[in-house]
């Protein structure tokens, strides 16, 4: 199993000045991929709350401050070699697809074809309302930008015209370093999200979860791959564990154990919420990284 960690991006973690230094004393150390998430706004009174959390919490109080996540990974992969770099979750629905297109395969190219896109759609309808995006059309949005990226990606000319956006027929000469095109992770938890990810993804970019929950889930994915006429073995899972604080390394490493037993392909740690420092978050994700491998 790999095992990556998230990038200083969010929190206490928020330090534009640590990116650099921290995604190359990761690399360094054996971390085979980095991670960045999305957000786009912390509503004072919000329209939804964070799974696991209350009215009087309705989120992490570390979504306050964050950073753009491809700004991030661009400065990690200009700072790196051999990791890869993902987004755990971009919000597709948020974004134009032809610029979501531009930015992501500029990103390969800089990083030398390194980016393993993970996309999703949120949960928050404030933070759609704010990019003047519909809510209740999140999964309909996503399935199109889908089809517009893989047709940027891998078609010499390419037009489209759907319910959401219609693009003129054009030049396409910017293409990914990744040929035909980078490797693409789902989100999500729903069935729906789940059987998307059987017929289109590459794979599934979840949380780690207890087991009965996560086998359910992948079992979803993989029937809807085999309906799809693909290959349920060729899917991959990504999984991200974010510790609570005072969270050990025993603690740590013991439950990854499991979710390497459970024959996940890669787990990274976003450790933004379980310590304060970018330091901290690399010296226990190292220690974590270095008892796993020894056992």
């Amino acid at each position: 199993m790999g095992l990556g960690i998230a990038l200083p991006q969010y929190g206490t973690h928020a330090r534009p000045e640590a990116i650099a230094g921290f995604a190359r004393d990761a690399e360094a150390a054996g971390f085979d991929s980095l991670w960045v998430g999305d957000r786009s706004l912390t509503p004072v009174e919000p329209s939804d709350i964070y799974p696991g959390h209350t009215p009087e919490n309705p989120y992490p109080p570390e979504y306050k401050t964050f950073l753009d996540p491809l700004t991030v990974l661009t400065v990690a992969a200009t700072a790196t070699s051999r990791a890869r770099l993902g987004t755990s979750t971009l919000n597709a629905p948020w974004y134009p697809p032809s610029l979501l297109a531009r930015s992501l395969t500029s990103l390969d190219l800089v990083s030398g074809g390194r980016l393993d896109v993970g996309l999703g759609i949120g949960w928050m309808r404030d933070e759609y309302t704010a990019v003047n995006a519909d809510f209740t059309e999140r999964g309909a949005r996503l399935d199109e930008i889908l089809d517009i990226l893989k047709g940027m990606w891998t078609r010499e000319e390419f037009a489209h015209e759907g319910p959401h956006w219609t693009i003129p027929r054009s030049h396409i000469g910017l293409r990914p370093a990744q040929r035909p095109c980078p490797p693409v992770y789902l989100g999500g938890f729903s069935p729906a999200a789940m059987r998307r990810v059987g017929r289109v993804a590459d794979g599934w970019v979840g949380v780690v979860l207890p087991p009965e929950a996560h086998a359910g889930l992948w079992g979803t994915a993989r029937r809807a791959a085999e309906e799809a006429g693909r290959d349920p073995d060729a899917l991959r899972r990504i999984l991200r564990h974010n510790p609570r604080p005072g969270a050990t390394c025993e603690d740590i490493t013991t439950l990854l154990a499991g979710v390497r037993a459970s024959g996940a392909d890669s787990c990274f740690l976003d450790l933004q919420q379980c310590v304060r420092e970018p330091d901290e978050a690399l010296e226990l994700g190292v220690k974590v990284l270095d008892r796993l491998r020894a056992g």
